[in-house]
């Protein structure tokens, strides 16, 4: 049976608890698809990897999450973080970031609401470009943003020396008058 719920996008800051949760999760997902792809590697190479994927708060444009509940005036009340994502400057362009539906949320348009509300930022902060990575392990995400209108890009920095075999990918903003 499907469940009638509805949903919002809010912004909040990086450091909101339900926002870190909503990362710690994504970690654990990623680990478990990524588990065993990086195969005995340096622990210096390791610490590469974490410092490339670090967001630094100065950095960030945007904390978006997705804020789903069941229809009905007082289950709108009791509404339960679904998803995230980050928009963050990386020189002139603006990156994707973390982006997570968690699995009871998934296949009701989340993913794609926190995307387009993250390109709007990026546009709103005056970005003529996104980006974002991802890896072969996520087929749900390069299957969302191909979708999206983004196009293959190669490696960007800083994933090129830890992370050569991501895929990512950038989409235009075009100017709005």
């Amino acid at each position: 049976m499907e469940r009638d719920l509805t949903w919002r996008i809010i912004d909040v800051a990086y450091d909101d608890p339900r926002a870190r949760e909503l990362r710690r999760q994504l970690d654990d997902d990623l680990g478990a698809r990524y588990d065993g792809f990086h195969g005995d590697e340096p622990d210096e190479r390791r610490r590469a990897r974490a410092r490339a994927l670090a967001t630094h708060p100065d950095e960030i444009v945007t904390t978006l999450i997705a804020m789903a509940a069941e229809t009905g005036a007082e289950a709108a009340a009791e509404a339960t973080p679904a998803g995230h994502v980050i928009v963050r400057r990386l020189g002139d362009d603006r990156e994707i970031k973390r982006l997570v539906v968690l699995p009871g949320f998934r296949g009701i348009g989340i993913a794609r609401a926190l995307v387009s509300a993250a390109l709007d930022a990026a546009r709103a902060d005056g970005a003529e470009r996104v980006i974002l990575q991802t890896g072969l392990q996520q087929p749900e995400s390069i299957a969302l943003y191909t979708s999206m209108g983004f196009s293959r890009i190669p490696v960007y920095e800083p994933y090129v020396e830890t992370m050569p075999r991501s895929v990512c990918f950038a989409l235009a903003l075009p100017r709005t008058l």
